[in-house]
């Protein structure tokens, strides 16, 4: 399979890994959630998880494809605060976990570029 139709099943299935994750483990999730937000915790995460379940099944399909490629790059942004409340609450942690959480900062970036190379990707086909 050339590269070019594994990446959006790549991507697909991670979404769907994270997903799956949000409802398997909701605790560490929980954990995250920027207390800013209204509502309760739980709430944010299964919401989360069902977004990134949806993500998932649109990026696999080639006919949405585009436009879901597009709003998981808008969905990983959306998410960097809670990556960087995990980094700030874990400043104190054992040195592997504390760079484990910071580690998941600077990983945002690839994965807007990721999701926008699939949606480009994507462009004329359905």
């Amino acid at each position: 399979m050339p590269r070019s139709e594994r990446s959006p099943l790549l991507l697909a299935g991670l979404l769907a890994t994270a997903g799956v994750a949000h409802f398997a483990q909701p605790r560490t999730f929980d954990a995250i959630v920027p207390r800013s937000l209204p509502g309760s915790p739980r709430t944010w995460t299964y919401a989360s998880g069902v977004a990134e379940l949806a993500l998932a099944a649109g990026v696999a399909l080639p006919r949405t494809r585009k436009a879901a490629a597009l709003t998981a790059a808008a969905f990983f942004v959306g998410v960097f605060p809670a990556n960087a409340k995990m980094a700030w609450d874990w400043r104190h942690r054992p040195a592997p976990l504390k760079a484990a959480a910071l580690g998941r900062l600077p990983v945002q970036v690839p994965l807007v570029l990721w999701a926008r190379s699939v949606a480009k990707g994507s462009e004329g086909r359905s």
